[in-house]
């Protein structure tokens, strides 16, 4: 009986490598999961100043907030759609050459006209618990840009899983839908169609 060969023997040192891009989607996330909770912390213990911000021809920074809002949704409903073209889940619509372009702005839009309310409901009204509805909207506000965070460093990691993008992106969107749904929608429809 011959000794078996040394170089077919498995090395039990041998480090299997995890699947390729995990570590950097675990990466992402991780940093997202930072984010949000930082957010959600800083929320909680910063004093509220309930400084309203205010743009002319508004009734009042709640109105200037839930139009803003509103206009984020449709912005993100956008890239929903567009993203849907891009990936071909609309298999009898070609996707056209500007739809890229559509789904970049849209998105960039979208981030900034979020930014004045982001900033006014954590700086002058902080993390509040006090309602089930705000209590979510709070929780809600911080995942959407825990999720944008990962969502950005997903797009630009290499050799990311196939799943991450929509996955990440779907989060976003979700974070947003929440948003609008418990602070905009609520205000439009209490307050009525009001400026």
């Amino acid at each position: 009986m011959s000794s078996p060969n040394p170089s077919s023997a498995p090395n039990p040192t041998t480090v299997v490598p995890a699947r390729p891009g995990l570590i950097p989607l675990l990466v992402a996330v991780t940093i997202g999961i930072l984010v949000s909770v930082g957010l959600g912390v800083y929320g909680r213990l910063h004093e509220p100043t309930f400084y309203a911000i205010s743009l002319a021809g508004f009734s009042s920074g709640t109105a200037v907030k839930a139009w803003l809002a509103t206009v984020a949704f449709v912005l993100a409903l956008v890239q929903l759609g567009s993203a849907m073209v891009m990936f071909g889940r609309f298999p009898r619509i070609a996707a056209p050459s500007w739809i890229g372009g559509l789904h970049r702005w849209s998105g960039r839009i979208a981030v900034l006209v979020t930014v004045p309310v982001a900033v006014h409901c954590l700086y002058a009204l902080g993390f509040q618990a006090g309602e089930p509805r705000v209590l979510v909207h709070s929780l809600f506000g911080c995942f959407f840009y825990g999720a944008f965070v990962a969502k950005m460093l997903v797009l630009s990691g290499r050799n990311m899983p196939k799943f991450a993008l929509p996955v990440v992106g779907g989060a976003v969107f979700t974070g947003v839908t929440a948003l609008w749904l418990t602070a905009a929608l609520w205000f439009l429809t209490t307050s009525g169609l009001t400026f």
